[in-house]
């Protein structure tokens, strides 16, 4: 079953039902396989990410940075 979660921001679980946040986990598992075992999508080719942080901290801004890139 598909969830409608465009628009939607993760700030706190309670702000997703159990199934969705089911959902989000298998869809994670999912693209970590498909990458793995490489036949991944380019989903986000020619989009921008953008990364704003409260406070600084080099070692979250760069596993974030990571990620993105990845």
């Amino acid at each position: 079953m598909a969830f409608n979660l465009r628009n939607r921001n993760f700030v706190k679980l309670l702000d997703f039902t159990p199934k969705e946040i089911k959902f989000l986990l298998d869809l994670s598992r999912d693209l970590k396989r498909a990458k793995y075992g490489g036949y991944e999508q380019q989903r986000l080719v020619g989009k921008n990410i953008a990364l704003i942080f409260e406070k600084g901290s080099t070692r979250t801004r760069t596993s974030f940075e990571v990620a993105a890139y990845d």
